[in-house]
């Protein structure tokens, strides 16, 4: 490792995480005028953002840095190319990892592993669900398009908010910080589908203002020091019934999605590789 990386990731240790975060969310919601628009302006110009994907493609349409962090695409942007049988990729971002689940353990990196049940707010039960199945993580650049969007039909049974660090999850933060992605705060969110359970969790990191989701709306800020469960019924007039393509939720600055699915209920499409850069609608998996 490199004097720079390494120094990156003894900073990781040290920055006030929490308190730079809630520093950048009060700017990325005020309506600062000449200098938010400023600020967008510059992000677009330093990482390349594609605008011509937006819905509303002038930085100018945006009162806030979140307005324009969370923009919409254009109706034909993202096609579903996912068909019945297929499961669809809920992101634009990057395939960092991906593989079986095997003892209830993930691969975070090279030399890395961390345990599903930590990951999900320390439930065993709910992590024995996925035992033998399948999971993917995916890395959202600070370019890419930061909505959610649903892999398949499914009906929400839980979602967690679980407590926690505000590491970065860039690859070089994942390579060398041991259980990155079970110590960051996060928001898990368990569905039933026809083909079983499957698990979409979203990561929080250094910065990121807000999680939110469709059915709740942010769920984080405020943050706490105890992990908090809401149960959902599975049928009736309460119930949360989403399709595949629909939007889920949303980060307000970038981070991860880890996604779970049971044992012999799906397979990876053949393109499915580690570095692999993901589209929302895409083909991510077929159905067994």
């Amino acid at each position: 490792m490199s004097a720079i990386d390494r120094t990156k990731i003894i900073s990781q240790y040290i920055l006030p995480k929490h308190l730079l975060s809630r520093l950048v969310g009060k700017f990325a919601a005020a309506r600062a005028g000449w200098f938010t628009q400023l600020a967008i302006k510059a992000f677009i110009r330093n990482y390349s953002v594609n605008m011509s994907e937006a819905e509303h493609e002038n930085a100018s349409s945006y009162k806030t840095f979140n307005d324009f962090f969370t923009r919409p695409l254009k109706a034909d942007a993202r096609p579903m190319l996912a068909s019945d049988n297929e499961l669809a990729h809920p992101v634009d971002g990057r395939v960092s990892q991906f593989g079986p689940i095997y003892n209830d353990t993930l691969v975070q990196a090279k030399n890395h592993d961390y345990t599903l049940s930590a990951l999900l707010g320390g439930s065993k039960e709910t992590a024995a669900e996925f035992e033998g199945g399948e999971f993917a993580t995916i890395y959202l650049a600070p370019r890419d398009y930061h909505r959610i969007h649903m892999p398949c039909d499914g009906v929400l049974r839980s979602m967690v908010y679980v407590p926690g660090e505000l590491f970065s999850v860039n690859p070089l933060t994942a390579e060398n910080v041991p259980n990155l992605f079970a110590r960051n705060e996060r928001v898990v969110a368990i569905f039933d589908s026809e083909h079983g359970p499957f698990a979409m969790v979203l990561v929080g990191a250094t910065i990121v203002a807000s999680i939110e989701t469709s059915w709740s709306g942010t769920v984080t800020p405020p943050r706490g020091s105890h992990v908090h469960k809401w149960n959902y019924p599975a049928a009736g007039p309460q119930a949360i019934m989403l399709k595949k393509g629909e939007e889920m939720g949303r980060f307000k600055l970038g981070s991860t999605v880890i996604l779970a699915f049971a044992e012999n209920k799906m397979h990876w499409h053949e393109n499915m590789k580690i570095g692999e850069v993901t589209r929302m609608g895409s083909i991510l998996g077929e159905w067994d």
